[in-house]
């Protein structure tokens, strides 16, 4: 289907309800998504970041409420049409048993093929682009059971990136990455967002990666709560993380970047140890 030009945000949600196994995640839930933005959702554990998410994608039916995507209610769309806009990795994942690297990538392709569209050259460009993207190439010809799971989590992420899609949703794309490919992965999130214009939203856990990466921080309390949204520089205080976490911290500069650096308050006993005074006399 055709849709008609948006207003407003292509992605956002007003007055959702969402539940996730008989239990109330969050009630009210309204949240747009600025276009051509590297979202990032943070907040406690349970504080529905996945769950919201998942119903931005389609992949949760809220119990009241609608989510729009480029102007029409994302429920009236066929499901490749979907998926032809806006591409999902979900926490976690199975292949199929035996499916080598390649052969997961492809399925990215899925929406782009049809009864008047077969497997073109332009779909072994964006399935090699999206390996090469991501640093798995290499292992086009392996059997996706026999990787680590950093590795999984790159190949899932390539499948996604074959998609080619202008929206990203990413539900904890570090997962399972040790630090240096935690930063691999969300520099390359950030090269797609500023270089070819992707939207991008993703649940992170750490607050100083978000703050980092993100445009545009959605902080969630627990019920579902937005507790607050925006620039991360004006967003993210000490007072804020305190509040949602429970964490009293000190807010300084990072030094690479600028941007706020979340520093835990240290128990007393680990303060440094203050100079013994001069004797006076």
């Amino acid at each position: 289907m055709t849709a008609p030009p948006s207003p407003g945000p292509r992605l956002r949600a007003e007055d959702l309800t969402l539940c996730y196994d008989q239990r109330t995640v969050a009630t009210g839930l309204a949240v747009d998504i600025p276009d051509r933005s590297f979202t990032v959702i943070v907040g406690p554990n349970a504080c529905g970041k996945s769950t919201l998410l998942t119903a931005l994608a389609r992949m949760l039916k809220p119990r009241a409420g609608q989510v729009y995507l480029d102007g029409a209610a994302i429920a009236s769309y066929r499901s490749r049409e979907v998926a032809r806009r806006l591409g999902l990795l979900p926490q976690s994942s199975t292949a199929p048993g035996g499916i080598t690297v390649g052969d997961l990538v492809a399925r990215g392709r899925y929406p782009h093929q049809g009864l008047l569209r077969q497997w073109s050259a332009d779909d072994d460009t964006a399935v090699v682009e999206a390996m090469r993207q991501t640093g798995v190439l290499e292992l086009a010809d392996r059997p996706v059971d026999d990787l680590s799971g950093g590795q999984r989590q790159r190949v899932w992420l390539s499948m996604v990136l074959a998609q080619q899609t202008p929206i990203l949703l990413l539900d904890e794309p570090t997962t399972y990455l040790d630090i240096a490919h935690q930063v691999e992965v969300l520099d390359l999130c950030a090269r797609l967002h500023a270089r070819d214009g992707h939207t991008i939203v993703a649940v992170l856990h750490d607050l100083n990666q978000a703050c980092r990466y993100a445009t545009h921080l959605i902080v969630m309390r627990p019920g579902g709560v937005i507790a607050a949204e925006g620039d991360p520089s004006t967003v993210m205080t000490a007072a804020l993380v305190e509040d949602v976490f429970g964490l009293p911290c000190r807010i300084i500069d990072d030094p690479e970047t600028g941007t706020p650096l979340m520093v835990p308050a240290a128990p007393r006993r680990y303060a440094p140890a203050r100079a013994a005074a001069a004797p006076t006399t």
